[in-house]
């Protein structure tokens, strides 16, 4: 219980008058998402007080100083989160809500008069570790030289960042050579009610800047490579197919000229002679000759005897 007090006044150490338009007296006060904030009324031990009444968007309370300084609910939003603190009647809000913040007033009424006290209740989300990246990463004769920026995952609101060794806010340019001792670079990010932490060492910086490069070089490579191979499949299946191309063509042309030559024009005409063989008998009659035009069976489908006429010369003729 000591420890939960110690804790809410600790956020009570937070606030601080803040002028806003019409009131010149607005306490800011800080809280984080889920636990508790304490408004603090303070009030003179010298007033008597009668009934103090909260408000906000809604009414939020009502308190009794007469009735054993009981604190009343006013609205179903607050019910079960309402308490308050010793005898000078400051009240505590727990398990905020995100919706929770906004304006608060607290009519304080005393034997004399009515007080009214203004606040304004700001509710955060307690920070989770920062994350570090790198960019900007160059290695050049041993020498790392790196960007390292610090961020949330998630987007909060009045976050600011720190480094050590010290960077400009988020940013922190690191210089860094293989004969430097092993640093390590810290990150600190804060918001009003809390921080968290994250670092990296020099070493392991360096390393992956190497290792980085080195990375990307062979990815390079090996990315020229299939790409010259497929260039050259290309090349190959181009030419192969040309190849084939042209021979087809030749072939084509080839056949076309040998069945040119084997047919012959119906008016080409072959002509041979037949040597007499032997002397035929002087009682047997006159030698004849005999003509014979053959024309091709291709074109014509026959073979023409067009003339027999009796012989000059001894022997046989045959013109073909």
């Amino acid at each position: 219980m000591a420890g939960h007090h110690l804790s809410i006044l600790f956020l009570c150490l937070q606030t601080w008058p803040e002028a806003a338009g019409r009131h010149t007296d607005v306490l800011l006060v800080n809280g984080i998402l889920g636990e508790s904030v304490i408004f603090p009324s303070n009030i003179e031990k010298s007033l008597q007080v009668i009934s103090i009444s909260w408000n906000s968007k809604t009414s939020v309370a009502f308190i009794n100083p007469g009735d054993s300084g009981t604190v009343t609910p006013t609205h179903k939003n607050y019910y079960g989160r309402i308490n308050l603190i010793g005898q000078n009647y400051d009240l505590v809000l727990s398990n905020l809500r995100m919706e929770d913040a906004g304006d608060y007033k607290a009519d304080i009424n005393t034997n004399t008069d009515t007080i009214t006290k203004y606040y304004h209740l700001q509710v955060y989300r307690r920070l989770g570790k920062p994350k570090i990246t790198q960019s900007l990463m160059t290695s050049v004769n041993n020498t790392c030289n790196v960007t390292l920026t610090c961020s949330m995952e998630k987007e909060e609101k009045n976050v600011t960042y720190s480094w050590s060794p010290p960077g400009e806010g988020n940013v922190l340019q690191i210089l860094q050579t293989s004969v430097d001792q092993e640093l390590t670079y810290t990150c600190t990010a804060w918001n009003p009610v809390s921080n968290n932490s994250d670092f990296i060492s020099s070493q392991q910086l360096c390393a992956d800047v190497v290792m980085g490069f080195r990375t990307r070089r062979t990815g390079l490579l090996s990315g020229v490579t299939v790409f010259c191979l497929i260039i050259l499949g290309l090349c190959s299946v181009f030419l192969f197919r040309l190849c084939k191309r042209r021979q087809g063509s030749y072939l084509k042309t080839f056949t076309k000229s040998s069945g040119s030559r084997d047919i012959l024009p119906a008016e080409s005409r072959l002509y041979d002679e037949i040597p007499q063989q032997k002397v035929l008998p002087s009682n047997e009659g006159p030698m004849n000759t005999i003509y014979s035009t053959v024309q091709n069976s291709d074109k014509m489908g026959k073979t023409i005897i067009q003339e027999c006429k009796p012989p000059r010369t001894s022997g046989y003729e045959i013109v073909v």
